[in-house]
């Protein structure tokens, strides 16, 4: 059910501390954890406590948390010291955009030197 926890979710595992990651930050409704596979030198994953599994979805059922989440983008930038340079959010939805793991989260992304532009255009 959209918005509980479900036990084949690697991001509710994460959250539930099941699965080990480097948390960046946590709040009560989120939690930021370095991106396995960073594409670029800032690459932090923000994802809700609760599971939605896309971006559309958490919106559509909780904008007030969906609000919360970019919040927590943005301040996750400012602690690693992008805010100014510039960085990039992102949201995959669905298989056909790159979405591979179905709990809503955004990837923060910056550093580099301008190479972030490159790489995502």
């Amino acid at each position: 059910m959209i918005g509980e926890v479900q036990a084949d979710c690697l991001f509710c595992r994460i959250v539930a501390g099941e699965i080990p990651s480097t948390k960046v930050r946590e709040t009560e409704h989120t939690l930021a954890f370095r991106d396995i596979n960073p594409q670029m030198p800032t690459h932090v994953l923000v994802v809700p406590k609760a599971h939605y599994p896309n971006a559309a979805a958490l919106a559509e059922a909780d904008p007030a948390l969906a609000g919360t989440v970019l919040a927590e983008a943005g301040r996750v930038a400012g602690d690693e010291k992008v805010a100014d340079s510039g960085y990039r959010l992102i949201f995959n939805t669905g298989s056909g955009a790159g979405q591979t793991v179905f709990h809503a989260h955004v990837h923060v992304l910056g550093g580099g030197n301008g190479e972030l532009h490159e790489r995502l255009v």
